[in-house]
């Protein structure tokens, strides 16, 4: 920080707060359509578009309804999403056999999407939350996630999201060493230019309670997930997370949650200097969106402060439920 030089009353802080017109030149920090990444949540079935109790104003959609929702963000010039699954209860199993399955409900939103939007960047989590019996990331051996094994399907849930066509893999299952290994398996079959987005300090949150209600996972998951997600008091350790991760081959960095975490972002962003994503998770959304129901907050201008949070904090860009309601706010403002 520069040495402070003059005092009151030669200087006047608010003299550059007066005018709208050199508020808006002395802005720090920009929120812009390009910033945001759409989560959009899919599931089997037709002409379905089901809203989700704990996230005000989201829906599940089926792969015929699931266009019309992507068109509203593509047409405001959103240049991502993020594609989460309901997974048939029926189909999930210990092993998280569908995880793999390159019909899977994931491989066939990815094709259609590619289809309707083949400019649109499309993102996938790789974890086996959605396709796993017991809701875990990863494979439950003796009531413990097990790191090996789960990896080895990971990478093959890789290739055949690679395979229909998602531009960046996105592992949020937080086992060790998996991003060298989904790199090495997207290389070996020809996917060089596939990116890997890695989750790389995902916390073992409480934010995360709607987003399980959306996948189905809130009723069957087994114990917790602080076996593998960091602890929230642990700084140090998280930096040791990202070293690793980058050293593996993350081409892109993600903290979640967001908000909670800004301190972190902020670390990591001027330690590391990637390209980092904060993603703004639906535990933050519900809070939002309940205490504007509530005539609590003002939705546009909670919305907008809540993400240049996140640019301010160093976010390159930020995954969020709002990412439509914002451009529509960007666009009017």
């Amino acid at each position: 920080m520069p040495k402070f030089l003059g005092e009151f009353p030669s200087v006047r802080m608010r003299r550059n707060r007066r005018f709208n017109w050199l508020r808006r030149i002395v802005e720090e920090n920009h929120l812009t359509i390009n910033d945001l990444i759409l989560p959009i949540f899919v599931k089997d079935g037709m002409n379905i578009k089901e809203p989700i109790n704990s996230m005000p104003n989201v829906h599940k959609y089926s792969l015929d309804r699931v266009t019309e929702h992507i068109n509203e963000a593509y047409s405001l010039g959103v240049p991502a999403i993020v594609i989460f699954p309901e997974i048939n209860p029926k189909l999930k199993t210990k092993e998280a056999h569908e995880a793999i399955n390159p019909d899977n409900l994931i491989c066939k939103s990815i094709r259609h999407i590619v289809s309707n939007f083949p400019d649109l960047g499309i993102i996938c989590d790789v974890a086996l939350d959605p396709f796993n019996s017991d809701g875990h990331d990863g494979l439950l051996l003796d009531n413990y996630v097990v790191n090996d094994s789960t990896v080895e399907i990971l990478c093959q849930q890789a290739l055949v999201q690679a395979e229909a066509g998602c531009n960046i893999i996105a592992p949020s299952d937080m086992m060790d060493g998996r991003v060298a290994e989904i790199r090495k398996a997207l290389d070996s079959k020809g996917y060089i230019d596939v990116g890997i987005m890695s989750y790389t300090a995902k916390f073992a949150s409480a934010f995360y309670g709607p987003f399980r209600d959306a996948i189905g996972t809130s009723q069957i998951l087994k114990g917790d997930k602080r076996t593998y997600q960091i602890n929230p008091a642990n700084i140090n350790e998280t930096m040791r997370q990202v070293a690793q991760n980058v050293a593996e081959g993350s081409d892109i960095l993600m903290v979640k949650p967001g908000l909670p975490y800004l301190d972190v972002l902020s670390k990591i962003k001027e330690e590391f200097r990637m390209p980092t994503i904060a993603y703004q998770v639906s535990g933050e959304y519900a809070m939002l969106k309940g205490a504007i129901q509530n005539g609590w907050l003002d939705n546009d201008k909670a919305i907008m402060e809540s993400l240049i949070a996140f640019k301010r904090a160093g976010a390159d860009g930020i995954l969020t439920y709002l990412a439509i309601e914002a451009c529509n706010i960007l666009n009017k403002n």
